[in-house]
């Protein structure tokens, strides 16, 4: 850490009880731990609040991660705080700052998941990277993270906290902004200077804020990661519930029969893309190759096949929503869910169908799929506003007022990215193509809306879009027959710092690689998908990216 901590720094966040722990030079150590309980006047903060505080101050020398999994961390000064709100029955927003002795002087953001909640640490390793490369701390970055505005607590749900409004502004948009500014205060007091680059990386709900921030505050960071965002946030709440309302009539799935379709689906298009190798590259290829109707049962086969209903619960899963209530974002349906991947982990079974038929009031969430958990929740507390109404009998025009203020609040969809465009800014994005926790044709019907909106030379330019094929949201693509992991690491980090720091885009392709990086595979841009050209499947020169 600089050494140009001393009384200047400190001053900036109106510390006055500091003269006699700094009449000497500070070592690293003492220069930390005098953060605790500093202020942060809400002048710092642009967006409003009523200050913040630091709560905690530590120094740590390098060692093991406190992340089960990840590496080695350099020494660093770890800062914990607290934004107060400014309705004072809203939680306040916690903050986490890390800056490693040896700062480069640039920051990363992580984004957060879910419906947040927990306070991101930032000392976790980023998603697409491996646990043990390199921590964007060793790598000399400052990170830092948020709860976004509320904490969870046992017992109650964690879409609760929405029905104040404060907090539900956080969770939107609000928080992030307000956490930059805040860490920002920190740095320059623990080094004495702001960090010259900021930049955000977020996957799911955290690739739905990096969007979010691109959108509405787009001068405030350099570049954004985007990884499986939630983009359409309100259509996915109604999609999920849309799946659990069908299964509890009697369309449910059971993990056997979700095997029965995945493995059937793999005989018909896992060599679409010249490779058979547990996954569905070649998706539209797939669509036409094969229908869910071939396994209808018939005369009094009941085993090894599907019902009617189930069959008439995957095709309208597979199909876009229509809205029954115009939206504010002029967005009309949500996407249908992709082909292929069902089995794997993480797949259709985690979040559509899970171990149990849905039920309400919900059960052990463990016996119900995340989207009809997840998608309930959201329907009560965010709009209906009432935590006993039944989801059985939501539509989406019953609160035609409510889904509107809630769209505005949440949805990332505009795609009118000049502003971000115009001050330098770079976009990476990417989605996974056996994603059953969101639809990735809502990445994809976004770009193509910003493309219509910038055109390609000027989204060429600061924007990139891939697509990874048969992962799950996680990122993980597993050949089902086998239980091996196919590529999937690749460092999205990297490529972004080259491309603001020396105006040099991602290479053409990149590439993912395995955990014990003895097999590779290119990562192609949209809307390519890796073709098997022959030899060595371990090696991504042995593919190219074809436009299907």
């Amino acid at each position: 850490m600089a050494r140009s901590t001393g009384r200047q720094g400190i001053a900036a966040l109106g510390l006055l009880a500091l003269a006699a722990t700094l009449a000497a030079p500070a070592a690293a150590q003492t220069d930390c731990t005098a953060l605790a309980n500093a202020t942060i006047p809400a002048a710092e903060i642009a967006l409003p609040t009523s200050g913040a505080t630091i709560t905690e101050a530590r120094f740590h020398p390098p060692g093991p991660s406190p992340v089960p999994g990840n590496a080695t961390l350099p020494a660093r000064c770890e800062i914990l705080g607290r934004i107060a709100p400014v309705d004072p029955a809203a939680p306040p927003i916690l903050f986490q700052v890390n800056i490693p002795e040896d700062w480069n002087g640039k920051a990363v953001q992580y984004g957060g998941g879910g419906f947040n909640g927990v306070l991101i640490t930032g000392l976790a390793q980023l998603r697409e990277n491996l646990t043990e490369s390199p921590h964007p701390l060793e790598r000399g970055f400052v990170t830092f993270g948020t709860d976004s505005g509320h904490q969870n607590a046992p017992g109650v749900e964690i879409q609760a906290f929405a029905l104040n409004d404060e907090a539900l502004e956080n969770f939107a948009h609000a928080a992030y902004p307000k956490v930059r500014d805040t860490a920002i205060a920190v740095i320059r007091a623990a080094t004495g200077r702001s960090p010259y680059r900021i930049y955000y990386y977020g996957s799911s709900e955290g690739g739905r804020e990096g969007l979010m921030l691109a959108q509405r505050y787009p001068t405030l960071y350099d570049g954004i990661v985007s990884s499986v965002p939630v983009i359409n946030w309100t259509g996915l709440q109604v999609f999920g519930t849309r799946g659990g309302q069908m299964q509890r009539e009697g369309a449910w799935l059971s993990p056997e029969t979700v095997r029965l379709l995945h493995d059937a689906t793999l005989r018909a298009c896992d060599a679409l893309d010249g490779l058979e190798d547990g996954i569905v590259s070649n998706q539209p290829a797939c669509r036409a190759a094969f229908s869910p109707r071939a396994l209808l049962c018939t005369g009094n086969t009941t085993t090894d096949c599907l019902t009617e209903p189930q069959l008439a619960f995957i095709e309208t899963h597979r199909s876009p929503l229509r809205y029954d209530s115009p939206l504010p974002t002029g967005l009309t349906e949500y996407p249908g869910a992709p082909v292929g991947g069902e089995a794997q982990p993480d797949g259709l079974i985690a979040w559509t169908t899970g171990p149990q038929a849905p039920r309400f009031p919900l059960p052990d969430p463990a016996t119900q799929a995340r989207q009809w958990s997840y998608g309930n929740g959201a329907i009560r507390y965010f709009l209906a506003r009432d935590p006993a109404y039944d989801p059985a009998r939501f539509r989406l025009s019953d609160f035609p007022a409510q889904a509107a203020r809630i769209s505005a609040l949440m949805d990332a969809t505009s795609p009118d990215l000049s502003a971000f465009a115009a001050r330098g800014g770079r976009l990476i994005l990417k989605e996974h193509t056996a994603d059953y926790a969101q639809s990735p044709g809502a990445g994809i019907a976004w770009w193509e809306s910003v493309r219509g909106r910038l055109g390609d030379a000027t989204l060429d330019g600061f924007a990139r879009f891939y697509l990874h094929h048969g992962a799950n949201h996680t990122g993980v693509a597993t050949n089902v027959a086998t239980g091996q992991p196919l590529p999937g690491h690749v460092d999205l980090l990297g490529a972004l710092d080259a491309w603001v720091e020396r105006d040099a885009p991602p290479p053409e392709p990149m590439i993912h690689f395995t955990r014990d990086r003895r097999a590779t595979r290119p990562l192609c841009r949209y809307p390519a998908y890796p073709h098997f050209t022959g030899n060595d499947p371990a090696r991504a020169s042995s593919f190219t990216c074809r436009i299907p």
